[in-house]
């Protein structure tokens, strides 16, 4: 079944007019009056709705029952990204959203290809924010995370995010997810941009007190690193397990 956020209040028996942008789906659908849809407004849970008017320029549609459903892993989990270049950054958004991922902080390190600041940034973030509302409506997810807005490296370390555990991704590191022995409730994953942190960064965010994490002998690239560790931390603490 097709499904759209709403940025806006719902409720069941609203009779809704769709946002030029929703209605765009339902054409390009080919969808009808009597087709059932989803609604979510990304505060948790869901509401069905059928379409009562599609015409060229305006739909609407009759919300039902609210549905209590929630599809978040066990494990709140924060990835701190550095910046990627090309279409890198964008899957690893989208594909974030989809593994599980709670929010996504943006970052600028020594080696980062792509430097956004000022208004382009402030357009940049907003462009991947509309990128994982869309992978929110495939997956089917009822909470958006929020794209964070861009910090330096240096920034992030300061903040010093609260977390059970804190783990920067590290070809140097020593640590795996399964010698930790405790399953955390919250999580923040670290990764590098194209060639790595360097070496005064990763030291920098090991004396901030993360956690140096190796995945295996290979070096991975920056779009591969990342998620492999989300499917690696939802394998051992999240919704992957058996």
């Amino acid at each position: 079944m097709p499904r759209f956020f709403l940025d806006g209040e719902l409720a069941p028996g609203m009779t809704l007019a769709l946002p030029d942008s929703v209605l765009r789906h339902v054409q390009v659908l080919r969808l009808n009056p009597g087709d059932a849809i989803t609604l979510f407004n990304g505060r948790g849970g869901e509401y069905p709705a059928t379409l009562s008017r599609v015409l060229k320029r305006d739909a609407e549609c009759v919300l039902g029952e609210f549905a209590d459903v929630a599809r978040e892993s066990p494990v709140w989990l924060g990835l701190a990204q550095a910046i990627s270049g090309g279409d890198k950054m964008e899957f690893t958004l989208q594909k974030g959203v989809e593994m599980g991922v709670s929010v996504f902080q943006p970052l600028t390190a020594e080696r980062s290809v792509v430097r956004l600041s000022g208004e382009r940034a402030d357009k940049r973030v907003a462009r991947w924010q509309e990128i994982v509302i869309a992978a929110c409506e495939q997956c089917g997810r009822n909470s958006v995370p929020e794209v964070r807005p861009i910090l330096t490296l240096a920034e992030w370390l300061r903040e010093l995010p609260e977390a059970d555990a804190r783990l920067v991704l590290s070809p140097l590191g020593t640590q795996r997810l399964a010698d930790i022995a405790a399953a955390p409730a919250s999580a923040w994953l670290m990764a590098g941009p194209e060639g790595g942190l360097s070496a005064r960064e990763e030291g920098a965010a090991i004396e901030a007190g993360w956690t140096p994490l190796k995945l295996g002998p290979r070096i991975l690239r920056t779009e591969t690193a990342a998620l492999a560790a989300v499917a690696a931390i939802q394998t051992v603490w999240g919704d992957y397990r058996g």
